[in-house]
């Protein structure tokens, strides 16, 4: 049992088997060889682990974000943030900050913000004398912040996984964003004004209402998300729902920029990557399953207050631990891998699974632009055109503000909770 459940995983993972893959193979070698369970568990708890209706908001969140993530939005975002950091210090890097979180807050894909933002402002940075390997670096490190604030798609599959109420966890990653792109907005600044690269140029009232005119159609697109959610209009599936519509108005009709066979170019995309995401909650949820009927999480939680570990210690050392995880795999599948375990261990060491919930997901955040599998890097290569080393040295300095925000928000719970009782108040 030992082998299939620890061991074999293992292995295959360093065969490079997908994730999916991994799990349920063994899964299927522990129920066929070391348990006296009939085979229809698997197919039993395969489709019971996607039944959860709150996983219904994935596909829809995907497909407004593939809608939103075409035509010109970047570039009218990129206009609407420029109207008001222009007089300040590295300008067009704020700009790059200010856009990639807002790109966020629609799309809730850190990937596509990299392709987005970076086609539109590493050609700006570039003729401003911003150096490549800085503005690559940025770009690649920043739209990381697309999964730490609403609508996270990893926050939806983390609230599923571990039975925490995706609007609390929406509410609790709002000011934990906000103080990650402060803090990137503080670096970027600091550092153009002690290099003086970066241009500057004049706020003008024309500027930043003609900004505003342009960027409106999709800056109401969180409005609409978050405040039907906490105005208590909707749920947070039916604001997904909500989002895909629209997100089709705008796109189709508002803007004029998306024919109908582009839609259904993103309804075909979203189909296959909702499928990718799904097949691997399916064989998470088989292979935690199998877990909790050999306490594997008991014997866990047992060695734990054995030890006397105290919450913080246990921070630390999932801190480290996630950090490295997130090198090596998507933040999907390594919340789906890791959540059944872990949750048990937070439940008995007393911390808020909300709490813990952002903590995660930072955390793998970080692993989206780091090597050697950082999805975010490997975008920017393509989108940028630059070479991978360049990149990986580009990182090194925003590596070190997430590390700053992460200690931060890991041992002051307050800034998520207070930001969870702000926003949970509206409702």
């Amino acid at each position: 049992m030992i082998l299939s459940l620890a061991l074999l995983p293992v292995a295959l993972l360093l065969f490079g088997l997908p994730v999916f893959v991994v799990l349920l193979l063994s899964s299927t070698v522990a129920l066929a060889f070391f348990m006296p369970i009939p085979m229809t568990a698997v197919h039993q708890n395969l489709f019971g682990s996607i039944s959860a209706t709150g996983l219904l908001a994935v596909p829809y969140f995907i497909f407004a974000g593939e809608l939103m993530s075409r035509g010109t939005v970047a570039r009218r975002l990129v206009t609407f943030v420029r109207g008001f950091v222009g007089p300040l210090p590295g300008a067009l890097g704020l700009t790059t900050v200010g856009t990639a979180t807002v790109f966020g807050a629609i799309s809730g894909s850190s990937a596509a913000a990299v392709a987005s933002v970076g086609k539109v402002m590493h050609p700006a940075m570039r003729q401003d004398g911003y150096p490549d390997r800085f503005s690559a670096g940025m770009i690649t490190s920043v739209s990381a912040i697309g999964i730490v604030i609403p609508p996270s798609i990893p926050m939806i599959v983390y609230g599923a996984s571990s039975e925490t109420s995706i609007p609390r966890l929406y509410a609790a990653g709002v000011l934990p964003g906000l103080l990650l792109a402060a803090m990137l907005a503080l670096y970027v600044g600091w550092r153009a004004w002690r290099s003086g690269f970066g241009s500057r140029t004049a706020i003008s009232p024309g500027s930043i209402a003609a900004g505003t005119a342009q960027a409106l159609p999709a800056l109401m697109a969180p409005v609409i998300i978050l405040g039907g959610i906490y105005g208590g209009v909707f749920s947070p599936t039916e604001a997904a729902s909500v989002a895909c519509v629209y997100a089709i108005v705008v796109s189709k009709f508002i803007l004029r920029e998306l024919s109908w066979r582009d839609i259904l170019d993103c309804a075909v995309s979203t189909v296959l990557f909702s499928a990718q995401i799904l097949v691997i909650v399916a064989a998470a949820g088989l292979f935690s399953w199998l877990l909790t009927v050999n306490q594997v999480p008991q014997a866990m939680v047992a060695a734990i207050t054995a030890w006397e570990i105290t919450p913080w210690q246990f921070l630390i050392a999932i801190n480290i631990v996630l950090l490295l995880w997130g090198c090596v795999m998507d933040p999907m599948s390594a919340i789906l891998l890791l959540v059944p375990v872990l949750i048990p261990l937070v439940d008995a060491l007393g911390i808020d699974k909300v709490h813990f919930g952002i903590v995660m997901t930072l955390n793998l955040a970080v692993g989206l632009f780091t090597p050697p599998f950082g999805i975010n890097i490997f975008v920017a290569q393509s989108a940028l055109r630059m070479r991978t080393g360049d990149i990986y040295r580009g990182v090194v300095p925003f590596f070190a503000v997430f590390l700053v925000a992460l200690v931060a928000i890991t041992f002051v719970p307050a800034i998520s909770l207070g930001s969870m009782t702000l926003f949970m108040a509206v409702n």
